[in-house]
């Protein structure tokens, strides 16, 4: 059977502040726990990600900080990388699309792709008007002007769509419009730009995400919050061209010989998900590979190419980004040829994540207002396994959900370590104690040790085939489940009972809980890793423990284990962000 292949990306952080809570729960912890378990099952996984450097938001940040923006997202861009370290989010290359090292590579594949859509006559160069911000000499994205909304009038409009009604706004329909660079009226002036024909690519791209609908012909399992807003979007208001331009010096420059391109950049919509490939180029660069080894990520039909995003990037990665990689194609293949851009294989979108502070509502995450958990803070104080094992669990697959403080530090206390740390130690402890620290025999399996051996077998199926499906939720439950179980196997069997009256049926049932301590190292590594590798220490595991296929594979007889160590800490709510 041939490896399988994956080339799986998280959205790029843009570099310009901190993260919090949210954004792991909405993009990283789910690509993370998604590539350890691929690894784990023996595909040949490439995890990429980097800093979004480009574009207004990291100059207005710059502005406000009184810094260079050359400064400012090196520094964001270096911050990020620490706190994805922290919580052990592991990728392949963590680049920048402006940094040091990457900005020349960068810029080449996302010249040469908006030069490749050109020439295949897919941009409109247009001449409009757009407003302009004199006090800080700039043309104002969409997103850097808010105002009353035309229809609902609504003050939480943004210059491309209204954050109450929803429909779509163009910002010159804004009424009261005001600069978010300077908090100026903004005045309308004539430039130009160029517009991918979105309309022409419309069909064949309607096409491709119906295909998604079907997970058995598609191969992967589509979020229903995914294709809603993507395939729902073409169907009710089609596909207008969208500009892939912008007036800006600060990001990618226009590689037209054209007058009207002086000083313009690319959209950093445009160039920012070619980062993806980008950096998988820089990364065969490093490790030595041939020139054009990219290619077999990228333009390989046995590659499948997975996107992990927040709510707020389905737009551009289900159909600003497909679109491109369309209109690049030769071809009118959906999916592309061997030798062109191959379309994503699934784009997995979570919700976003509210919170809620102790004695306070719930609310949005707000980075001016402040009502976050900064991760950077967190791990001052705290390991990462708790805060990956509670985003997991209250993950906002489907819908959004609450980062709730009082439940983060219940669910540690009340489920990783009541169920899951509970049984590691109660089992580590006797075996020890009573069968010098080695796996007691196992006899002939009675019915109740049959049973719980099966439930091993079957969380490994279960938690895999939902991890497969990107249900990362569901697949730790049944993880938690089969810890739930193993507890009530060790009370079912009262070891602690029969190793006075009967040693063999004692040693027998430590001996399964043992087997079963070991589908649980494997099972529970992909969502926490280090608490994986403790486990793995406790039980003495030879390397390759992680693989899937060994979660079941039974220790021998006579095994010698390692010694018994607490394995989760219970929080205190003295020390839990400073609350009492």
């Amino acid at each position: 059977m041939a490896q399988r292949r994956f080339l799986v990306t998280a959205a790029l952080p843009y570099s310009n502040g901190r993260l919090h809570v949210g954004h792991i729960a909405g993009a990283y912890l789910p690509a993370d726990t998604y590539v350890r378990y691929l690894r784990a099952t023996g595909a040949d996984v490439r995890f990429i990600c980097g800093s979004d450097d480009n574009g207004v938001a990291a100059l207005k940040t710059a502005r406000e900080q009184d810094r260079s923006v050359e400064e400012l997202t090196a520094h964001y861009c270096a911050s990020q990388k620490r706190d994805f370290d922290g919580l052990g989010i592991e990728f392949d290359i963590y680049g920048g699309t402006h940094q040091e090292g990457f900005v020349d590579t960068h810029e080449k594949f996302s010249q040469s792709l908006f030069l490749k859509i050109y020439e295949k006559g897919l941009f409109t160069k247009r001449r409009t008007r757009q407003l302009y911000d004199e006090e800080a000499q700039q043309f104002l994205p969409d997103r850097f002007v808010r105002g009353t909304c035309p229809h609902c009038r609504s003050e939480q409009a943004f210059g491309d769509q209204c954050e109450d009604c929803g429909r779509s706004v163009d910002q010159q329909e804004l009424i009261d419009p005001v600069s978010m660079m300077t908090q100026s009226t903004p005045q309308l002036r004539e430039t130009v730009h160029w517009y991918l024909r979105l309309d022409e690519l419309q069909s064949r791209l309607a096409s491709w995400l119906s295909s998604k609908k079907d997970a058995g012909a598609c191969g992967a399992t589509w979020r229903p919050i995914v294709l809603n807003q993507s395939l729902g979007r073409i169907e009710s208001e089609g596909l207008p061209e969208r500009a892939m331009t912008r007036d800006l010096t600060w990001g990618v420059p226009v590689p037209l010989d054209d007058p009207d391109a002086a000083r313009k950049s690319l959209y950093v919509w445009f160039d920012a998900p070619i980062g993806y490939v980008s950096f998988t180029d820089v990364l065969c660069q490093r490790g030595g590979e041939d020139e054009g080894a990219w290619k077999c990520w990228w333009e390989h039909p046995d590659c499948k190419v997975v996107h992990f995003i927040g709510e707020d990037n389905i737009v551009f990665h289900a159909i600003t980004w497909p679109a491109m990689l369309l209109a690049s194609h030769d071809s009118e293949s959906v999916q592309g040829e061997s030798g062109e851009y191959q379309l994503p294989h699934n784009v997995v979108s979570n919700s976003f994540l509210n919170i809620k502070f102790p004695g306070k509502d719930e609310e949005k995450i707000s980075k001016s207002r402040g009502t976050a958990v900064w991760i950077e803070d967190y791990l001052d104080t705290f390991d990462p396994d708790p805060l990956r094992y509670y985003l997991t669990a209250i993950a906002p697959e489907n819908a959004r959900t609450t980062f709730d403080l009082d439940d983060f530090m219940s669910r540690n206390n009340g489920e990783l370590l009541n169920a899951f740390g509970n049984f590691f130690n109660r089992t580590m402890t006797f075996a020890q104690k009573y069968f010098e620290g080695k796996v007691p025999a196992s006899g002939s399996p009675e019915a109740v040790d049959a049973e719980q051996l099966d439930r091993c077998r079957e969380a490994v199926e279960r938690t895999g085939q939902s991890l497969e499906q990107c249900r990362f939720k569901a697949a730790l439950a049944e993880v938690m489940a089969l810890a739930r179980a193993g507890n009530a196997y060790f009370d079912q069997t009262k070891p602690f009972q029969t190793r006075k009256t009967d040693l063999g049926a004692c040693g027998r049932a430590v001996n399964v809980c043992l087997q079963t301590a070991r589908t649980l190292t494997t099972t529970i590594a992909p969502f926490l890793p280090d608490t994986g590798a403790r486990c793995a220490t406790m039980l003495n595991l030879a390397k390759g423990w992680q693989g899937w296929a060994e979660a079941t594979e039974a220790l021998p007889d006579g095994h010698g284990l390692g010694e018994p160590m607490i394995l989760v800490k219970k929080l205190d709510p003295k020390e839990l962000f400073g609350e009492s």
